[in-house]
């Protein structure tokens, strides 16, 4: 078996690992942060310390981003060097790689930044705004990461 088949199964790994994440955070997580009244009883968050707590762990799934920017520029730029260009493949990756450091290098700190400043900060205009463009980046990203997985391995199936 060639080495490179490693590789491309570890990238593949990467790109639903970081699509599952995408999922979960959006999906799962989040609804359950923002509606704890709906499952405790008795101690109950409010929507600020609750966006407080979401914040946190965007914040830390960001790293992750940050190492999933540098595989896929990696990885994309070593099989673009070797020859084997696809424009969907290139596409998808430098969407990947632009919502990811647009999520992790801008809305992320953003959104920390205002809350820092207190409750009264996280309900203006401008918080709303930046929360719901980074709603749509992430979004973005989690169709990005199913373009960019589905096409390598369609392209691996070819090849």
């Amino acid at each position: 078996m060639k080495k490179s088949i490693y590789i491309d199964f570890s990238y593949l790994i990467m790109l639903a690992a970081t699509f599952g994440g995408v999922l979960v955070l959006g999906a799962l997580v989040a609804p359950v942060v923002f509606h704890t009244d709906k499952i405790l009883s008795g101690m109950l968050l409010d929507h600020y310390n609750a966006g407080i707590i979401m914040g946190e762990i965007f914040y830390r799934f960001s790293y992750w981003l940050y190492v999933v920017v540098i595989g896929v520029f990696i990885y994309e730029a070593a099989v673009y060097k070797s020859g084997q260009r696809d424009a969907v493949a290139f596409a998808s990756s430098a969407v990947v790689v632009f919502t990811s450091l647009l999520f992790s290098g801008v809305y992320a700190p953003q959104i920390l930044a205002m809350q820092a400043l207190g409750a009264e900060a996280t309900q203006s205009d401008t918080f709303e705004n930046i929360h719901k463009a980074s709603e749509i980046d992430f979004k973005i990203l989690a169709f990005a990461l199913l373009v960019l997985f589905i096409r390598r391995l369609m392209l691996l199936r070819r090849g």
